[in-house]
Protein backbone atom coordinates (compact mmCIF):
# COMPACT_ATOMS: atom_id res chain seq x y z
CA UNK A 1 0.00 0.00 0.00
CA UNK A 2 2.35 2.27 0.97
CA UNK A 3 4.32 1.53 -2.68
CA UNK A 4 0.89 2.69 -4.31
CA UNK A 5 0.83 5.84 -2.07
CA UNK A 6 4.65 6.54 -3.78
CA UNK A 7 3.18 6.30 -6.80
CA UNK A 8 0.07 8.45 -6.90
CA UNK A 9 2.08 11.02 -5.10
CA UNK A 10 4.37 10.66 -8.01
CA UNK A 11 1.83 11.29 -10.49
CA UNK A 12 0.25 14.09 -8.36
CA UNK A 13 3.11 15.98 -7.95
CA UNK A 14 3.74 15.80 -11.85
CA UNK A 15 -0.07 16.89 -12.47
CA UNK A 16 0.46 19.81 -10.13
CA UNK A 17 3.79 21.37 -11.92
CA UNK A 18 1.60 21.16 -15.02
CA UNK A 19 -1.08 22.74 -13.43
CA UNK A 20 1.32 25.62 -12.35
CA UNK A 21 2.63 25.83 -15.87
CA UNK A 22 -1.26 25.75 -17.09
CA UNK A 23 -1.94 28.85 -14.96
CA UNK A 24 1.05 31.08 -15.80
CA UNK A 25 0.94 30.04 -19.37
CA UNK A 26 -2.86 31.74 -18.88
CA UNK A 27 -1.99 34.78 -16.86
CA UNK A 28 -3.69 33.75 -14.06
CA UNK A 29 -6.92 34.37 -15.71
CA UNK A 30 -7.94 30.47 -15.39
CA UNK A 31 -8.53 28.70 -12.18
CA UNK A 32 -5.90 28.33 -9.89
CA UNK A 33 -7.12 24.60 -8.47
CA UNK A 34 -5.92 23.07 -11.64
CA UNK A 35 -2.76 23.62 -9.60
CA UNK A 36 -3.67 23.30 -5.99
CA UNK A 37 -6.18 20.12 -5.95
CA UNK A 38 -3.21 17.90 -6.85
CA UNK A 39 -1.25 19.85 -4.61
CA UNK A 40 -3.09 18.84 -1.74
CA UNK A 41 -3.64 15.29 -2.76
CA UNK A 42 0.40 15.02 -3.44
CA UNK A 43 0.43 16.34 0.05
CA UNK A 44 -1.55 13.36 1.47
CA UNK A 45 -0.09 10.28 -0.52
CA UNK A 46 3.22 11.36 0.54
CA UNK A 47 2.10 11.78 3.89
CA UNK A 48 0.75 8.54 4.41
CA UNK A 49 3.68 7.28 2.43
CA UNK A 50 5.87 8.92 5.70
CA UNK A 51 3.72 7.25 7.95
Amino acid sequence: MKKAALVMGIIFLILTFTGVGYVLINHGQVNAGYAVIPGLWTMICFGYYRK
